[in-house]
Parts: structure tokens; C-alpha cells; sequence
């Protein structure tokens, strides 16, 4: 539990609780309240991010600095080794470095592992494609400006995004826009297409033809979950004798457990991963929906049991900094499903 005093220094200090072993505290005994995590390495840092795996935990400070501590068999603390940690040590090996905004950096433990990644926050799904262009993970167009900037974007947003006409290359009608454009304004210009927003109104003007300008970002999302083009589709969640197959844009997008996983250092480039978590099926296919849509399908009844699954999941898969948050969804149209 992270809590922040705006009063005190640090301002944001870490608290834990549970098995001794796992709860960095240093004690030989468990713990059953949560009690400050306390350590010289850290007692003049903020805490920037953390994340709690199976039974490990890591920290990023104001300054810089990794700290993990519990089970390492697997060697999830990154250490170089598989001796576990009673207390918190400081991760250090001759390829970390920051070199960017340290508050951009992102760290993720699962099931006996960890991922560490650069990525700038993020909200709704309107905001989320705007930032999924700015950070230009995974693009695979360019375009050039009338400088001859170079542009990149993801075909896979603007095939859904531009209008499908048989008998137009509407790529190419982009393409004659932004050559006769600065790069602000050509950024411009893909911002409004990613997010659907009036940014500049002049040049919303030019591209309203070729662009689903009437359609809402939630709809363009649903319509890719009903596409069944594999080569779109290009990453997989086994699960309970069951493929699940997304596109990698959507899941970085959404799940900072997947956009950890993605965008790691490491050589792990597996297009297909499963999935230990305890959801059912039912629970994981609304959260398969919601990736994509923000939404929650209406014929979906809502049981306590799916609330319960659903606010593992949301930790599971990283979900907590979403807008609007899905739990809150949930207990909304169980409400409203138990009131009828």
C-alpha cells in the first residue's frame, strides 16, 4: 500500500503486510497489519512506482533506484542470482541505467518475474491512442512532411480509423495532406485521427473526409475485437483450454502487466503467454471486451462471483490506473441488474 502526505518527507511512503518472508520488513514472523516498509536506501525517496508479484516485490525511487526484496528461486529480483531477501537491497547490475524521466519508468512482477519499461501513464481510451502515437511503440507506417520529416503511425489505427472505401487508398490521401504540412501541424493532424478531437478546427476540415469523423473511439475499438484477421490479431492468451487473440497495440494500450511485457529489455518475444490467473473464462472475456471497448456487453449478468474474479483481475493484469475504472462498472450494473 503506497500512501502519500503532501506533509512529510517522503511524501510517498510504502506499506506491507503478510508472510515474513515476502513482506520486507526484515522480521521472522508475519505480519498482520500493514506496518512501513523502512530502509536507509530509501528514507530520503519517494516511491516513483512498485509492483508485487507471486511472492516478490520491487520499488523505484525518486532517486533512481531499484530496490526488491522476497523470493528470488527464479531470480525475479534481477540480481544475478536466486538468494531470496528478508529486507530490501538495492538492484544494481552494469546494464540499468536511466537515462530519461525517472518518474516515466514503469516496473511490472508476475508469476517468478519482472519487467522493467519506460511508458508515460495513462487514462481513457481516447487519451490512451494519443499517447500510443506519441510514445510510436510498434508503429509500422511513415509518413513526410513538407520538410521531410519523417512521421511514424500504426497501420493497424488508421485502417480503422480512416474511412473503408473500395475505391480510395485513403493511406494515400493522408500521405498528400501531410507532405504539404509542417511536422506540428502534421502531429496535429494524427492526433485527430487517433483520438477523434477537434484539436485545430482548420485542420480538422481537411481530413474530415477521409476520416470516420462521426464515429466514436469506443466503436472503432469494437470493431476491431470483431475482426478475426489473424495477422491483425498477433498475440495470444491460453487459458483454460482457450485461445484468446489480440493485437499487441491493444493490450500496451491497456494492461501495464502486457505493456511491461512487450516493451522489457529482455529477449523473451513470445507472441503467445499463458495465463495463470484464477478468472473464468466468463470473467476474462469481459475483461476482453472492456480492453477494447471501455464498455461492459449488456446481455452480461453480473454475479458476485465475476465481482470477486473481476477485482483480482483488475490487480492481475494492471488495470488500476484505467478511466473508467472497471470495477466500479461492475457494481453499477449489479446494482442496477439486482433493482429490476
Amino acid at each position: 500500500m503506497l500512501i502519500e502526505n503532501q506533509n512529510e518527507n517522503p511524501k510517498r511512503k510504502l506499506y506491507s503486510c503478510g508472510y515474513y518472508e515476502y513482506n520486507g520488513l526484515g522480521k521472522d514472523e508475519n505480519i498482520y497489519e500493514f506496518t512501513e516498509i523502512k530502509s536507509s536506501l530509501f528514507e530520503n525517496d519517494d516511491i516513483i512506482d512498485f509492483s508485487v508479484g507471486f511472492d516478490h516485490t520491487l520499488i523505484l525511487t525518486s532517486n533512481s533506484k531499484l530496490i526488491g526484496f522476497g523470493d528470488n528461486f527464479y531470480g525475479p529480483l534481477g540480481t544475478g542470482d536466486t538468494e531470496e531477501q528478508l529486507i530490501p537491497i538495492q538492484i544494481e547490475l552494469p546494464k540499468l541505467r536511466f537515462n530519461e524521466n525517472i518518474s516515466n519508468y514503469h516496473i511490472s512482477c508476475g508469476y517468478h518475474k519482472s519487467f522493467l519499461y519506460y511508458s508515460p501513464s495513462f487514462s481513457n481510451l481516447e487519451e490512451d491512442l494519443i499517447k500510443l502515437f506519441e510514445r510510436k511503440e510498434f508503429c509500422d507506417i511513415s509518413f513526410k512532411t513538407k520538410n521531410g520529416e519523417i512521421i511514424e503511425a500504426h497501420k493497424l489505427i488508421l485502417k480503422y480509423r480512416l474511412n473503408q472505401n473500395q475505391n480510395e487508398n485513403q493511406i494515400e490521401k493522408l500521405q498528400e495532406i501531410i507532405s504539404k504540412k509542417s511536422i506540428k501541424e502534421s502531429n496535429q493532424i494524427f492526433e485527430m485521427i487517433y483520438s477523434n478531437r477537434i484539436i485545430n478546427p482548420k485542420l480538422y476540415s481537411e481530413i474530415k473526409e477521409i476520416i470516420n469523423s462521426n464515429e466514436k473511439i469506443e466503436e472503432t475499438m469494437k470493431r476491431i475485437y470483431l475482426n478475426e484477421n489473424e495477422n491483425e490479431k498477433d498475440f495470444i492468451i491460453e487459458r483454460k483450454e482457450k485461445q484468446y487473440k489480440f493485437p499487441k497495440l491493444i493490450l500496451i494500450m491497456r494492461s501495464e502487466l502486457y505493456r511491461g511485457m512487450f516493451l522489457s529489455v529482455t529477449e523473451d518475444k513470445s507472441n503467445k503467454v499463458t495465463d495463470y490467473s484464477e478468472l473464468s473464462n466468463k470473467s476474462f472475456e469481459i475483461f476482453e471486451y472492456w480492453i477494447y471497448s471501455n464498455q461492459i456487453k449488456e446481455e452480461i449478468q453480473i454475479t458476485q462471483q465475476i465481482i470477486n474474479e473481476i477485482e483480482i483481475g483488475i490487480d492481475y493484469f494492471q488495470l488500476n490506473q484505467t478511466n473508467p475504472n472497471l470495477f466500479d462498472l461492475l457494481i453499477n450494473k449489479f446494482n442496477n441488474q439486482n433493482q429490476n
